[in-house]
């Protein structure tokens, strides 16, 4: 079992920043990819961001290519999620999740979720 625990949420203007932080316990795997994922008011969630656990390759959705960088620290078992140049379509909850398999951005693929913390962007 993962256990992961989201914090750095918030409100924020648009153009500003904030830094999610995914802290892993229990049983983590040095090759299990992880991720965070989104889900706004009435939407499906959707892939942000992934990164190996081991290699540090990254993968990031469009929207958020150039303006969201995603790091992990193995020796601190987090991963964390950088957001500048915030904008209101970002607003959602966000999820930080681990993958037993191959790294991937379908959510199915994810076994492993935390509780999600709130971001939202001001106009």
């Amino acid at each position: 079992q993962v256990q992961l625990v989201e914090s750095g949420g918030g409100l924020v203007q648009a153009g500003g920043s904030l830094r999610l932080s995914c802290a892993a316990s229990g049983r983590t795997y040095n090759s299990n990819p992880m991720a965070w994922f989104r889900q706004a008011p009435g939407k499906e969630r959707e892939f942000v961001a992934a990164i190996r656990w081991s290699g540090g390759s990254t993968f990031y959705t469009d929207s958020v290519k150039g303006r969201f960088t995603i790091s992990r620290d193995n020796a601190k078992n987090t991963v964390s999620l950088q957001m500048n140049s915030l904008k209101p379509e970002d607003t959602a909850v966000y999820y930080c999740a681990a993958a037993t398999g191959r790294i991937t951005t379908s959510a199915d693929e994810y076994d492993y979720w935390g509780q999600g913390t709130q971001v939202t962007v001001s106009s």
